[in-house]
């Protein structure tokens, strides 16, 4: 597999793109440790994976929702006691412009 490296140029562009300011040594820095990431994924892309199922998850996750059961609501009176603040009968909002 060809071994792409990531430049000091490269580096400077993106921070550039970022809107952030690189002093010359951390240039360096990143630039080796980009260049450490994408050795990184050569390693992975040389894993065996032919007989692996592919996946969307790595974990066997259920729904543990509960199904749906319609239920008597709450007495109007008791929901707005819970308001912050009330008029009418309904919620009262701060009015947003």
């Amino acid at each position: 597999m060809k071994r792409r490296r990531i430049t000091r140029e490269e580096v400077k562009h993106v921070a550039w793109l970022a809107h952030i300011e690189l002093s010359a040594e951390e240039k360096v820095t990143f630039t080796q440790q980009f260049n450490e990431i994408l050795d990184y994924f050569i390693k992975i892309d040389e894993a065996k994976t032919e007989d692996v199922p592919p996946t969307f998850h790595v974990l066997d996750l259920v729904n543990v929702s509960r199904e749906d059961e319609a239920k008597e609501a709450l007495p109007k009176e008791e929901v707005i006691r819970n308001a912050p603040r009330e008029e009418g009968g309904f919620f009262k909002a701060p009015r947003i412009v």
